[in-house]
Order: structure tokens, then sequence, then C-alpha cells
């Protein structure tokens, strides 16, 4: 059967369009010639057969079958580079994240390393960068006479080439930015996620020490320092305050308590930790690699919202052994970017075994997310994966070998410390194949690709919501999509109304809910949690700051949270009462009235035999006039295709957002490889840039501003910002969750 009619496994039958198109569109594997995967029980059988060639050919087939009864039916689910990637000859990588080398201090080092992340992206990796190492701006740079420019603008360079590097043939590179808390340019890179044009590929954290919160808490001065030289002292309460308001504000730089990250690292004998993958979920030496997969909890319940429902704790053991020995096996199948990041790997077999639907799983149970109750049971859940997962690894390292760098002082370290009598007996006896086990993943399509469970650790978005589907003919047509959990709940209770007080969102829980649950988790996790604590927009500053604090208190490793605010727009609104239970994804198209107000730009470009005509049409009075849609006309059919295309995408987003900068920002961006053209005294690099310029135009003149270009916004001034529109798509979809971006209508993920 195919997935649209099989996506519930042997069980129960689940009509679910969006979860057979995510496969067709990023995980179905369909050569030019030859036959590829007709079903995704034939894409679990490539990925189970390809993972299984690591294995003595006497065992190939018996474990073969184990993966993919595991992959099949949804039990565990491996990242979605292996799922796209293994058993078709391509040349990717199976690993979705690294961290990429540590940035020398030296232009010709800085950009051997630009060079090697373009590559990693080019073979569908993500990559973090700590760019501590280079020198703040205006330091001296010997032997030239000149001045330092600073991390910052070798960022920009990172950036800029993440645009134009396609990862994998299918979707754009992600990146994770990192400085630390004591670096001279510090203040700079919190504030530099204030500009909305600047960072966009990035996200950023700031690595923050135990000697900074300790500082905080004293209230003391606070040294920026770099190369052993003190630039300034600065308060560690005012830098503080910076850091919050600019999250406040923007919802970035996250913060990674890094000296907690090496502390308690299993590895910390032969590494140390200066960065992250793009979503924050592993921390990784210089060239470390995450090979990621996620058990299934949501699978795993008997009898779902019944009384007596109970996750099946036998099962999960016995699934946790199999996706161990699973991962394990890519590590040595996959194809590796760089030599260096195949030394690491293969040093230090690290994976990072997690989980996904437990807010659904805490449903079934009748445990409510956040709660003393569901706080108990992602402990016990967690205690089990935690368990099995050493002992697995521990028994591979007596079938396979111990991995290169296991030391028995890897028994001292807090993971290992924490575990039972016996499971420590049998990795004394053993050594472990894996250096590090467990983390936490956000598994944003291949949650939506197993019948729309809850993602990662975190609680439900949205429980039900209305997506627009893109027929062949050009036509639209739209498809309620629900929670995994809701669908489970009418197939059981009919038309019960489901309780409000159990059917929590990630809208409705208070921040204190979603810290007890990423505290509860990272007690159990070996690396670090992909996690959001989503804040109300009229939360206080000071309430807000908080959760920072307490986090720290509490025991994690990093913090991230989102709250609407002026640079990224709002991301969802509630829909009637009628619907109480979902939430709307697309704002309400405002008609068009008969006539509207516009204006006709000529533009005559030099490689055009005729010019090319813009109309802009408005809506609105006065200070409410903007920009409704757009028209493209020339003479010159070769155009014909792509401004049709643009004018109707264009359109779409002017009828469904209030500010729309944003779309003029990315056709300037857009470079013509035949060559620009001057214009009015400035390069123009493109037909399509010219066209951004005149919608810019276009909007300054409809601004209330004397000045057609606004100035630059001071560090301090929240700069206008797009809200959110998926790049892939067009539509205002975009899901900020677990640090990615997730499109709810067309499936777009990108964590960066």
């Amino acid at each position: 059967m195919t997935l649209r009619h099989k996506i519930l496994g042997e069980s129960a039958m689940f009509d679910i369009a969006i979860a057979e198109e995510i496969w067709t569109a990023k995980y179905r594997f369909r050569p030019i010639e030859g036959d590829g995967d007709s079903s995704f029980g034939e894409t679990a059988a490539r990925v189970a057969e390809a993972v299984a060639q690591a294995e003595e050919p006497g065992v190939r087939e018996a474990w073969a079958a184990r993966f993919e009864e595991a992959i099949r039916d949804f039990h565990f689910i491996p990242a979605g580079r292996v799922l796209a990637g293994a058993g078709t000859g391509r040349t990717v990588t199976l690993f979705n994240c690294f961290v990429m080398g540590t940035v020398p201090d030296s232009l010709d080092g800085i950009f051997e390393h630009l060079k090697e992340a373009a590559v990693t992206m080019q073979q569908g990796g993500g990559v973090g960068m700590d760019f501590s190492t280079v020198r703040p701006s205006g330091a001296p740079v010997l032997g030239v006479g000149a001045e330092a420019s600073g991390p910052l603008t070798f960022m920009d360079c990172w950036d800029s080439m993440c645009r134009t590097v396609i990862s994998a043939g299918q979707r754009r590179g992600a990146m994770m930015g990192c400085l630390r808390i004591d670096h001279p340019d510090i203040e700079a890179f919190i504030d530099s996620k204030r500009d909305a044009a600047r960072f966009r590929n990035f996200n950023i954290s700031v690595l923050v020490t135990d000697a900074f919160m300790q500082a905080l808490e004293a209230d003391a001065e606070w040294p920026l320092v770099f190369g052993g030289r003190t630039y300034r002292m600065v308060g560690a309460t005012a830098l503080w305050e910076r850091l919050m308001r600019a999250t406040y504000d923007c919802a970035e730089p996250g913060v990674i308590f890094i000296d907690r990250v090496n502390l308690a690292n299993n590895l910390a004998h032969c590494e140390a930790i200066s960065a992250s993958n793009p979503c924050g979920e592993q921390m990784l030496p210089p060239y470390g690699a995450c090979l990621l997969g996620s058990l299934n909890l949501a699978r795993l319940v008997n009898r779902p919202f019944e009384p007596d429902a109970v996750l099946d704790e036998e099962h999960l053991g016995e699934l946790t052994r199999t996706a161990v020995r699973l991962l394990d096996n890519v590590i040595d199948i996959s194809r590796y970017p760089l030599p260096a990041q195949e030394a690491e790997a293969k040093a230090k077999r690290r994976i990072g075994l997690g989980i996904t639907g437990l807010a659904d799983a805490l449903l079934f149970t009748g445990a409510v997310y956040g709660s003393a109750e569901a706080v108990a049971l992602t402990k016990r859940w967690l205690s089990v994966i935690k368990r099995e997962a050493y002992r697995a690894s521990a028994l591979l390292a007596a079938n396979k070998g111990a991995c290169p760098v296991w030391d028995p002082a890897m028994l001292d370290t807090p993971n290992l410390l924490s575990l039972d009598d016996e499971t420590r007996s049998l990795i004394e006896a053993n050594g472990l194949r894996n250096g590090c086990l467990t983390s936490i993943a956000p598994t944003g399509t291949t949650s939506l690709l197993a019948g729309n469970v809850s993602s990662g650790i975190e609680p439900v978005f949205a429980y039900s919501y209305e997506r627009r589907i893109r027929n062949p003919d050009g036509s639209t047509r739209t498809e309620q999509v629900e929670d995994y959990a809701m669908h489970v709940w009418r197939s059981v209770k009919g038309d019960a109304i489901p309780p409000a007080d159990l059917f929590v969102s990630a809208q409705t829980l208070k921040p204190a809910d979603h810290l007890a649950m990423q505290a509860a988790a990272q007690e159990l996790i070996d690396s670090s949690i992909s996690k959001t604590v989503n804040c109300p927009e009229d939360i206080a500053f000071e309430d807000f700051a908080e959760i920072y604090i307490e986090g720290y208190r509490l025991g994690c490793k990093g913090m991230t949270t989102y709250r609407p605010n002026a640079i990224t727009g709002s991301i969802l609104s509630t829909v009637s009462e009628k619907k109480a239970e979902g939430l709307a994804i697309h704002p309400p198209l405002e008609p068009r009235g008969e006539a509207l107000h516009g204006t006709t730009y000529k533009l005559k470009w030099p490689d055009s035999a005729h010019a090319v005509y813009v109309t802009i049409n408005d809506v609105g009075e006065g200070p409410e006039r903007r920009p409704f849609e757009i028209f493209v006309n020339s003479k010159n059919m070769e155009h014909y295709a792509w401004t049709l295309g643009l004018t109707r995408m264009i359109s779409a987003i002017f009828r469904r957002s209030p500010d729309v900068a944003f779309v003029a920002e990315e056709l300037k961006a857009v470079f013509d490889p035949r060559g620009g053209a001057w214009m009015n005294g400035k390069y123009v690099p493109s037909l399509l840039a010219a066209i951004g310029d005149i919608i810019e135009r276009h909007l300054a003149g409809l601004s209330p501003r004397e000045t057609v270009v606004a100035p630059r916004p001071e560090p301090e001034v929240a700069a206008a910002a797009p809200r959110p529109a998926c790049p892939q798509c067009g539509s205002a979809s975009l899901v900020k969750s677990e640090g990615c971006n997730t499109c709810l209508e067309c499936g777009y993920s990108k964590c960066g």
C-alpha cells in the first residue's frame, strides 16, 4: 500500500495527504533511470538494506528485517538525511549536521574554512561555527598596517555563501554562529539580528560561561578579552540585559551554557566543545557530526485515552536497542564531505538517539504537558531509553569493538555515573561502542511524515489547521490537517469534545511548563535538546529574562525562546470559537475591490528589446494604504513565464501581510551571472533586482517618511521586518519551533 493508505501501520487507516506529499518530495527515491520507491514500505526496505550492509554477511538479512520493521511502522524514524540518502548511491552525507573546524585568526585560514563549510552544505549537512577565535573589530593586523574588521563581517561572508549553496540539490543549508560572552565584539553580535536583513541564514547563540553567571549574580564588572588582552570592562548586569532585550525583541540570540556542556560531556577527556549544530541539540567538537534518529513514543501507547492507557516500555527498550545498532551502522556506510569529519565520526562514533511524539503520548495517557505527572512519565520513559541505549552500546562494543577513544575515565562523567550498577558493570567489561548516545532533535518533516505526531519534545503546536494544496493544473484546494493525537481522539471518542485542560498547546502553556519538561529531559540526555519556550507577546520583560536564569538553575544546557515581536512577526492566529481546538495557518484574504489605486513604472533593461512595465495596485487610504497586487508586462515574450510566476507569488504575499519590505530585499539580492546594468548612477545586478528596486521605491512612496530609502536602524532600534513567509511556496505559514522554520503548507523545513 502507499503511505496515504497506511500511515498508521497495520492496525489503522489514515488518509493524510500531507504525509504522502512530504514523502514524495523529500524522501522518496526516484532515479532518472531504473526503479525507485513506489511506496513508503519500499523506502523503509531500501534504508534497512543499506544500513544492514555494515553487518557480517551471515546476519545482514536478519538485521535488515528488524530495521525495516521499526522504520516501516514509524516506531523508529531515522533522520531525514538517512531516509532520503541511504541506498540511493547519491554523493550525499547521511549526517544531518556538523560543527566545522576551529576558525583560525588569519585571512587565508578563514576563507579555507568558508570553503569547507560550502562543501559540507553542498552534500546536505548543516554547519555550526564558533567565531570567538577571530580577533575583534579594530584590533591591529600586524604586517599590513590595518585594523581587523571583526568576526561579524566574516559571518556576512558565510551568510552570503549559504544563500548560494543549495544543500543536496533540494534545500538551502542551515548554520549556527556562536560567540563567547567575553569576546570584545559580543555587543554587536547580540544586536546583529535587529537588522532583519542580516544573518538570515544563521541561527546565532551566545556562549555563556559559569564565570559570567557568577558575575551576573554578584552584579560585577565583566572583562571583554581576546588573546590575553582585556579590551574593556562592562557591567555583567547591563550585558545580560542587552542580551535579554535582543532575545525579547528578535527571538535571538539563543544561549548556550558552554561550561555545563563540557562538564557533562562523556568525551571530555579527549575534546573541547565550543559550538553546536544549527538547531542546538548536538554540542560538538571541531569537525564533529550529529547522526540523528527518533523513537516515536506516540506509536507505543496501548489503549490511548482509556483509563488504563500505558506506554509499552518493553517494546520501547527493544526499539532502543535496534535503533542504536542501526545508527551505529550508518557511521560506517555514510559518505563524509571532509576527511576530518570522517575521522572524527569514526573515532568517537557519536550518535543522537532521541524521541518524537512525546506530547501525543502524554495525551494518550491523560497527562497534561508540563504537569508533575507529565514530568514523571517523561523521566520514566527517557530512563528506559538511556539504560537500554548504554547497554546496547556496551554489547556492540563486545561484538564489534569499542570506539577508538574509549577510556575507562568516561565512567566518571555525569551521564555514566547516574547509570545503574548492572549497566555500569557491562560497560566496565566491554567499553562503549559510541562515545555519546542521546540527544533530542527537532523532527519537523519526519513528524509530519509519521502522521503529524507532535514534534520532538515540544507540546502540540496546533491540533488542527487548514492547509492549501496546489493541484497540477495550478488550482488549489484546502485540506484539514490534524495532529495525530486529535485524530486518535476522534477515532476512539467519536464526536466527544476533547477536554481543554488536557489538550493544551504551545500557545496556552506557561513558560514554566516548557522549562519543567526541558529540565526533566536534560537530566537523562547525553548531549542537548532542541526546545523552544513559547512566550505570550505581552509577557513582562523581567519575567521573560527570568526564564533564562531559571533554565540555568534547573540544569539546562541551552535556552531558546519565542515571543511574537516586530522582527519575526506573529506566527499563527486563532480561529473562531467553533474551531477552538485548531489554529488557522493562513490570514484571511482581503477581497479585491472593483477599482484600485495603481502606479505603473517603465523599466528599460539593456538585454531586452522592449521596455518592461511594472504596475503595483494598492488598497486602503492614507496611512493605511498598502500594495495589493503587482503585474509585470512586456512585449518580450522571453520573460513571460517567469514574470507571471513572480507576480502571482508576490501578489499572494501582498494580500497576506501588511509588511512586505522583505520582498524588495530578496529581489535586490538576485545576481544575474550574465551581468547587471548601471541605472541612475548605481549598479543593478539583475532585472529581478531592478524590479525589487521599484517595489522598494513604491513602498517608500506610501510611507509618511520623506526619504525614499529608510536609514539603517541603530542597534537599539528594532527594524521593520518581514512577517514569516515560506521561501519555498510564499505562503505565510512558517512555524518557528525547536530553532527551525517549518512550513505547515508545503512541508519546507530549514534550521537556520
